[in-house]
């Protein structure tokens, strides 16, 4: 705030007063039905959040790596096979 320009308190009564018509607004009341109705058309999609997407995600990461293991293993074995067969 300016020195200068001191703020007269009209219009400080002035915000307040639309700061209350606008709490009573019917905006105020659409915003609240839009917000409860997004809500509940999220609520009823197949989703998961972040967390547990992430964890899943780890979950699927180590299972391959796990995977490539084995079947590195599986070939090794199956090449010492073959050498024993010969």
């Amino acid at each position: 705030m300016n020195p200068k320009f001191p703020q007269p308190p009209f219009i400080n009564e002035l915000a307040g007063k639309l700061g209350d018509m606008l709490k009573q607004s019917p905006a105020k009341d659409i915003e609240q039905n839009l917000k409860a109705g997004l809500t509940s058309m999220l609520g009823k999609l197949d989703m998961v959040s972040r967390e547990e997407f992430d964890v899943q995600a780890d979950v699927l990461a180590r299972t391959h790596e796990k995977l490539t293991q084995l079947e590195t293993r599986i070939a090794e074995l199956e090449k010492q096979q073959r050498a024993e067969d010969e």
